[in-house]
């Protein structure tokens, strides 16, 4: 393929009973960025997982929605990359995070998996952990609820309202950084505007 191909992976569980969940914000914007590219998901039950593809910024790309649950992310986007010969510093990874509030966006390269299942499973799978992240914040659960047992709930009432807003501007970074790289994208998208890499 082509040097200058992207895999974007939105990470979440698949099937109904997830579809709305705050861990299946990489999934929403995945088809935000799907619809932008003009391309429909298909069933790659070879890879265990659901592609499009298309162009977004002006580059090739394949998004991927894997069909295995977020503990074994990895599989499919391994499989992918190596199917069509898209190295880890092409790939970049749509996924929640617990440590962000709800409608802050954070961009990184490289780093820990800071206790994100999903994150764990691409790092082993694709031996490094040196690919790009869009950090969506969800905010932890107050009181003492499990966050195992908030990821899995849907969003509140009131971050539904916001909801579209912050996914659409997730979507945009996505194709800040493919259009103009990493430290540009942080710029436009990072509120305190840092541009450390790996910031946290």
């Amino acid at each position: 393929m082509a040097d200058d191909h992207w895999l974007i992976a939105g990470l979440g569980n698949p099937g109904p009973r997830y579809a709305g969940n705050r861990h299946n914000a990489g999934f929403m914007v995945a088809d935000l960025l799907a619809s932008r590219a003009g391309a429909g998901f298909r069933t790659a039950a070879k890879f265990r997982a659901m592609t499009a593809s298309g162009r977004l910024a002006g580059r090739p790309v394949v998004i991927v929605k894997p069909l295995t649950f977020m503990n074994e992310s990895g599989i499919a986007i391994r499989g992918l990359s190596g199917y069509h010969r898209i190295p880890a510093g092409r790939i970049a990874a749509v996924h929640d995070e617990l440590d962000l509030p709800f409608g802050v966006l954070r961009l990184k390269h490289g780093g820990g998996d800071n206790g994100h299942n999903g994150l764990r499973s691409l790092t082993a799978h694709l031996g490094t952990p040196d690919y790009y992240r869009v950090r969506f914040g969800i905010g932890r659960p107050a009181g003492r609820m499990d966050p195992a047992d908030y990821v899995l709930r849907d969003f509140s009432l009131a971050e539904r309202r916001d909801l579209e807003l912050e996914l659409t501007r997730a979507a945009d970074a996505v194709e800040a950084l493919l259009a103009a790289g990493l430290p540009a994208a942080q710029n436009q998208f990072h509120s305190d505007g840092s541009t450390t890499s790996r910031s946290s």
